[in-house]
């Protein structure tokens, strides 16, 4: 049997940024009858998705992105529709596509899934022609991710920081929405549409997504009086948040939304200024992903999620205190 070319890009400043760890677990976990094996590390942002694209033109059969968010999603938007599959080794702070797809956050044990190589063709998004695995959206969330990355620290913490300093002063908007349906007028907190269950964190805004029928979610929240604030974050994280009075969603494979001004939306938090008129659509079943084969997550309640945070944040401080706090500058040849 020929053996699958498999690369790892590995982002050596996420996470701890100590990566020894992680080396001596590719040893010893990946089946070298089955993979031909290399790997290498970025230097800088985009760099994943240069490393990708050419990986891709050398027929790699699946490239994993070691790293948080934005190095999975460099190597995401460089797969979708080719044959080579992405594959997930989470080291960040939000892991919101890992999250979703149930990848442990356990190094050691996404290698497993890795090893295992069960490939599935998912859906994906676009907006404003700006590729989405998760959510994009614009409003509240956008305006908190603009602020999010401007403040140059990365973390839930600065995250909810940011959130709560500016929902106190946060004004809805007024948006049209079109889709094959008809025409929608609301004003909203925040518009989200999602591919996938969650933001990042456990912060599901749509608990019920999913990657593989050809339709997203659509998240409308509507003005709230702010005392109910610390009901809707709740409610994001034990998955009851479509319950809520205040959200509505609906279903669509495209829709194209007419806001007052342009101004941010995000795309996987990632931040960026459009104009009035904006569309999303979902691309359905061309990103190949592998995929955990007894996924489980979404069975999981909210004390169980909290406990796996728990004790991923235990064994990466002990990982972190073990190496005395530095990073380990050691590569693959």
């Amino acid at each position: 049997m020929m053996k699958k070319k498999i690369l790892f890009i590995v982002n050596p400043i996420s996470g701890t940024g100590n990566k020894l760890g992680l080396y001596n677990a590719i040893r010893s976990t990946m089946d070298y009858d089955k993979f031909d094996l290399s790997i290498c590390h970025t230097k800088r942002a985009g760099h994943a998705e240069e490393i990708t694209r050419k990986a891709v033109e050398e027929h790699f059969d699946i490239v994993v992105a070691v790293g948080g968010d934005g190095t999975v999603n460099e190597v995401a938007r460089s797969v979708v529709h080719t044959p080579t599959a992405l594959a997930i080794v989470p080291c960040g702070s939000g892991n919101g596509l890992a999250r979703h797809l149930d990848i442990p956050l356990e190094a050691s044990k996404a290698l497993h899934i890795v090893n295992q190589a069960v490939v599935h063709t998912l859906d994906y998004g676009k907006i404003d022609g700006h590729p989405f695995f998760c959510t994009c959206g614009m409003g509240f969330d956008a305006f908190v991710s603009k602020e999010f990355a401007d403040a140059g620290k990365r973390g839930l913490k600065t995250y909810v920081e940011k959130a709560l300093i500016e929902g106190l002063k946060y004004k809805p908007q007024t948006y049209t929405i079109e889709n094959e349906d008809g025409t929608l007028h609301y004003e909203a907190y925040l518009i989200a549409c999602a591919n996938a269950s969650q933001y990042g964190n456990n912060a599901f805004i749509a608990p019920q997504a999913s990657m593989k029928d050809g339709l997203m979610d659509v998240i409308i929240m509507e003005p709230f009086n702010k005392l109910i604030a610390p009901q809707i974050a709740i409610q994001m994280f034990n998955k009851t948040l479509p319950k809520n009075s205040h959200i509505k969603t609906f279903q669509s494979r495209k829709i194209r939304i007419t806001r007052p001004a342009e101004g941010p939306i995000h795309c996987d938090g990632d931040p960026f200024v459009a104009g009035r008129e904006i569309e999303v659509e979902l691309i359905p079943s061309c990103f190949n992903v592998v995929v955990n084969p007894e996924a489980r997550g979404r069975n999981k309640n909210f004390l169980q999620l909290v406990n796996d945070d728990i004790v991923y944040w235990w064994k990466t401080r002990q990982d972190k205190l073990r190496q005395g706090g530095k990073t380990v500058q050691r590569f693959f040849k």
